[in-house]
């Protein structure tokens, strides 16, 4: 049975990677953008599930963490040189210096992230429920503007320029040529580093979720009192999944930066929170490849509702009734219905390994 299961995990993996590694070869340079886009989603949403899809905590502050990861990606690239040579004067305590190649700053935006979220974690322990949600809603909130505050470093709301910075590494591969006769782009880099990455965070969620940490978050969000009754420590575990939870967020972030070749305060608003956990529902709380669908639907549907209707107000309306209409017919998002319909298979399949 655990053998027969393993094998369809890893067939499942092997093909999932397959086609991340063909798509490029098959679609335009623009797609592979769009497509990139979803990676970076897919990071985030996956990090938001280890808080709200495991140990059950809502949060909808989750695009500060990624304001936290695009702001450290963009300050260490332009680095102490290229702050001030956009008219910015960043105070000498300021651990920047000469600029920093943009794929070595991933891990450094992800470790501020995890920080942050710590941080924040610790205090919203005394919180629960709704009153926990709210308070990460006032970090989604207060972010923009504490942003503007420090407009010495941060550039204000004009942000931060990354389009001429030498330290874009996709920009060298704009002369290496692939097989079939394309040249490899920058958005073709951007898409693999991104899918790269996403990948192997995949892979951290699954064995989380394996794991005997994944175990002790679930039994927290099922019932508090009966996993500190079997030894759970609330206060850890939480501040825990609060920290990974931003990790996932900041690499998106540092990604996103790179993406857009700016960071600026109006592209981490309220919204962008409230979309994350969109993309978590309509992938299925708790799930793992499904919340692919999320992240599809966050970088798709307000195009596709843009493209039926330039009106005011409209693409608004057709999107959120689409979400409704969704979450009608999956209440369990992408995910339980791949449970509903290949559990049966499953169940038969499982004996006859025995």
């Amino acid at each position: 049975m655990l053998a027969a299961r393993t094998a369809i995990r890893v067939l499942g993996l092997a093909l999932f990677v397959a086609v991340v590694v063909v798509v490029p070869s098959r679609i335009s340079e623009f797609r592979a953008s769009e497509f990139a886009l979803i990676g970076i989603f897919f990071i985030a949403i996956l990090g938001l599930n280890i808080l709200t899809g495991y140990t059950g905590v809502i949060s909808l502050g989750h695009g500060a963490f990624m304001a936290v990861g695009a702001y450290t990606t963009a300050i260490l690239m332009l680095g102490r040189p290229g702050l001030e040579a956009g008219g910015l004067s960043p105070p000498d305590w300021l651990p920047v210096g000469d600029g920093m190649k943009d794929v070595y700053t991933i891990p450094i935006a992800a470790l501020v992230a995890a920080l942050a979220g710590a941080l924040f974690g610790l205090p919203a322990l005394r919180l629960s429920g709704p009153y926990l949600a709210l308070a990460t809603f006032g970090v989604a909130v207060a972010t923009p503007s504490v942003i503007r505050k420090f407009d010495s470093v941060t550039g204000g709301s004009g942000g931060l320029n990354l389009f001429d910075s030498p330290n874009l590494t996709g920009a060298i591969f704009n002369a290496v040529h692939v097989p079939g006769g394309r040249t490899l782009t920058f958005n073709d880099w951007l898409y693999y580093l991104t899918w790269t990455i996403a990948l192997a965070l995949f892979v951290v969620a699954w064995l989380i979720h394996h794991s005997r940490l994944g175990r002790a978050l679930r039994a927290i969000r099922d019932d508090e009192i009966a996993a500190v009754a079997s030894g759970v420590g609330l206060a850890w575990h939480k501040t825990l999944a609060f920290s990974l939870s931003a990790l996932y967020a900041g690499v998106a972030g540092s990604l996103l930066a790179m993406s857009a070749f700016s960071v600026q305060p109006g592209a981490f608003p309220v919204d962008r929170s409230i979309a994350l956990l969109v993309g978590l529902a309509v992938g299925g709380l708790g799930s793992l490849v499904p919340l692919v669908a999320g992240a599809v639907f966050l970088v798709f549907l307000p195009q596709w509702a843009q493209d039926l209707s330039q009106a005011p107000g409209v693409p608004a309306v057709i999107y959120g009734a689409v979400l409704i209409g969704l979450m009608i017919v999956l209440p369990t998002g992408v995910g339980g219905l791949l449970r509903r319909v290949l559990g049966p298979l499953t169940s038969r399949l499982y004996p006859r390994s025995q």
